[in-house]
């Protein structure tokens, strides 16, 4: 919202010097108001160019200088792939999926698709006696680019791009 009140600010200042009326104050007298902080959104991505963040950065305006600070947050799906692990990539014959303690109250499948097609090549429940591990024979697989695929608990479902050679 505050950044729509400064670029109103900055309209009105431009339009207004343009037509000689010099009785408002500048961006810069604006903006170095103590206290006065814009909200931007600060987006993150994998490797893979997939969105891995969307959350707040701080810009703080001191004088003519701005520093930036991003907000400590970290999102879900960072911790949720801090707890999982998927080996050896690229893949030739055996891919193996695993996870921690905490990530097995939220995963209810594994599945694994060829990115060009909808069709699961494998799908596995969660059940108890797995062991938190999934192993996978993509020995018969093409070679290319497929999605491991996990549907969690509360709906979402989380994705990650892995190659076959």
């Amino acid at each position: 919202m505050k950044s729509y009140q400064l670029l109103s600010l900055i309209i009105s200042c431009i339009s207004s010097n343009a037509f000689g009326q010099k009785n408002l104050p500048s961006v810069d007298q604006q903006a170095a108001v103590p206290g006065n902080s814009l909200q931007d959104i600060v987006f993150r991505y994998d490797e893979a160019g997939n969105q891995i963040y969307r959350g707040g950065a701080v810009i703080i305006d001191q004088g003519k200088t701005q520093e930036i600070i991003e907000n400590a947050k970290i999102s879900e799906e960072d911790v949720f792939w801090k707890g999982i692990q998927i080996y050896p990539v690229p893949v030739k014959d055996v891919l193996t999926i695993s996870w921690s303690e905490e990530n097995d109250q939220l995963i209810e499948s594994v599945s694994l698709y060829q990115h060009n097609s909808i069709a699961f090549l494998f799908e596995q429940k969660n059940y108890p006696n797995l062991a938190r591990q999934v192993k996978v024979n993509m020995g018969s697989y093409y070679m290319g680019v497929y999605v491991v695929s996990f549907q969690l608990s509360d709906g979402r479902v989380v994705t990650r791009n892995i190659i076959k050679d």
